[in-house]
């Protein structure tokens, strides 16, 4: 169990480096909302690891309890290990933005571009609008929860071999 929210710590960091690499080169190349949706969807990915290495970091340290009910350890994560991670209101508020994108493009049978913008009607015929903008937000979003929960575990040393990662995506 100790291991294991290292190693999903490193998944997190292979798949948003992936994701960073698909929004900056990739997309700009192709310009396919398909594409723009899968990015969204590698940083919720990404998002989840994280947020699951710092349950697995929690509980090995016996600071927390984790259930079989993903929505019970959200509220778990966003409740009482946020606060000691740095993690803001703002940011989970956009994890919980992030979480709804990719559920209502699961959902839904209808989507298009329009000026460079995805547009997913929802159940309801109620559009949502991604754009590349809010999918770069969701991804900054990404990087900070990495770096703060890599300095939570790591301490500052690895910092620097984050900022040396984000520099070398951009």
């Amino acid at each position: 169990m100790a291991e294991k929210f290292i190693e999903n710590l490193a998944d997190a960091e292979k798949i948003l480096y992936t994701a960073d690499h698909m929004i900056y080169i990739t997309f700009p190349l192709i310009n396919d909302k398909r594409l723009l949706l899968k990015i969204i969807q590698e940083i919720k990915k990404s998002v989840i690891n994280c947020i699951t290495s710092i349950l697995h970091y929690e509980y090995a340290h016996r600071r927390v309890t984790l259930y079989k009910d993903p929505s019970l350890n959200f509220r778990i994560f966003s409740e009482k290990c946020a606060p000691s991670y740095n993690i803001t209101k703002d940011e989970i508020r956009l994890i919980l933005e992030l979480f709804d994108f990719v559920e209502k493009h699961r959902e839904s049978s209808f989507e298009f571009m329009r000026n460079d913008k995805v547009v997913i009607m929802s159940g309801n015929m109620r559009p949502k609008t991604l754009t590349i903008e809010k999918a770069k937000d969701f991804l900054i979003l990404g990087k900070n929860l990495l770096k703060k929960t890599r300095a939570k575990f790591f301490g500052k040393i690895f910092i620097v071999r984050f900022f040396v990662f984000i520099e070398l995506c951009k």
